[in-house]
């Protein structure tokens, strides 16, 4: 497949001042540090060859496809595939949660901090998708993604002071595999970016993954910059017009293949962009496609729901329940009475009935105020994510 040409990142030797605390003796003897600067794509030429477009564009068509499909199934399908891509793309941070840990933490559990992070990122994705590709939004998804972090919350939604770094020492850059360019780089480089997410010469999901790619080089924040990074894809994506409504799970297909997607990221480093808009392109064909699949089941869950609930009478409490379930599907009795005006003694009883037919299961030991899942979502929720990674590992 022919190369992508980008500018690749210049290198520089900086002093290193930073103090360090703990370490080796070799941590402290460190005196100078070699940055690695990205180049500004504002205004750059970039040329993507005919075949890299056509893959690109083959994704795009199978993103729009889902976008347009599934009518009134589309509102829990796009809630269902934005925590699908919140989650996985928290676990290429190597952040691990069970999807009933994350749907307790959607209900306010913070029982489990690998699931109150995939809720956190959760929120962080849905404000970028819903705010204009800018450096306030951007920071205000930071903002939200790491308010809850004890070592972080100081700097949650604050461009970086400080020289960070990837991989090496925990106390020094000595043996990094990336460092990033220093904190003074940081807001003219994302300034570029931001007027490069905005172009309209480019094909979208390759200024997508090249907008991806440029987030992470500058490595704006002292941490999150890979969750908000992809954040960013997705938000491009949507802006461009490409996902109006859903986001597919991208993150899904890169987590399966996390070290063809950190190489494509050290290709664009050194001017080939064809890495990392290929991984974008294939990653959003498989999810795509197998966000389709999902969408599909998700039109047949409540009818099969209503005869797992043995055919509940329309004016039921039961069928107002089901009615609302693919777009609810974790809640508590005090919800579903606030949301539908009912009594509490009815809610009870559509709850009990529906947890003997399986078509909820509790998601808390507590005896009180327990929390409820719809289990078919939730397993989707699960499924989609094993689907995605069966089909990239077995290319």
């Amino acid at each position: 497949m022919s190369a992508v040409a980008v500018p690749p990142h210049e290198r520089h030797e900086v002093p290193w001042r930073q103090s360090v605390r703990g370490g080796t003796a070799e941590d402290r003897k460190l005196r100078s540090v070699v940055t690695s600067i990205p180049p500004d794509l504002a205004a750059v030429r970039v040329d993507v060859p005919a075949p890299v477009v056509a893959r690109a564009e083959d994704a795009v068509r199978a993103i729009v496809a889902v976008d347009t499909d599934h009518g009134d199934h589309l509102r829990p399908l796009a809630s269902l595939l934005l925590r699908a891509e919140s989650v996985a793309s928290s676990k290429i941070e190597h952040e691990e949660a069970s999807t009933d840990d994350y749907a307790r933490a959607l209900h306010g559990s913070r029982a489990n901090a690998s699931a109150t992070s995939m809720v956190a990122n959760t929120e962080a994705l849905a404000r970028m998708l819903d705010q204009p590709v800018d450096a306030s939004s951007i920071r205000t998804a930071h903002r939200l993604l790491m308010a809850d972090d004890r070592r972080e919350s100081a700097d949650a939604g604050r461009w970086r002071r400080v020289q960070n770094w990837i991989g090496g020492s925990d106390h020094s850059p000595r043996g990094a595999l990336y460092v990033p360019p220093p904190a003074r780089f940081v807001a003219p480089k994302m300034a570029d970016l931001v007027a490069f997410a905005h172009r309209s010469d480019l094909p979208v999901l390759p200024q997508a993954a090249l907008a991806h790619a440029q987030f992470e080089s500058i490595h704006p924040f002292p941490d999150g910059n890979g969750r908000i990074g992809r954040a960013l894809a997705a938000s491009v994506l949507r802006h461009r017009g490409t996902a109006r409504q859903v986001v597919v799970p991208i993150a899904s297909a890169l987590v399966a293949d996390r070290d063809g997607y950190f190489g494509a990221l050290e290709a664009y480093r050194a001017g080939d962009g064809q890495p990392i808009v290929a991984a974008f392109s294939e990653a959003a064909l498989v999810a795509a496609e197998e966000a389709r699949t999902t969408g599909a089941r998700l039109a047949a869950f409540p009818g099969h729901w209503h005869d797992l609930a043995g055919g509940p009478r329309r004016d039921s409490a039961t069928a107002a329940v089901l009615a609302i379930l693919a777009a609810e599907p974790v809640f508590a009795a005090d919800d579903l009475q606030q949301r539908l005006g009912l009594p509490l003694a009815s809610v009870y009883r559509a709850i009990e009935r529906l947890a003997g037919a399986e078509v909820i299961r509790p998601l808390t030991d507590r005896k009180r105020n327990q929390v409820w899942g719809a289990v078919d979502l939730l397993d989707e929720l699960d499924d989609i994510g094993v689907r995605i990674a069966a089909r990239v590992r077995s290319r």
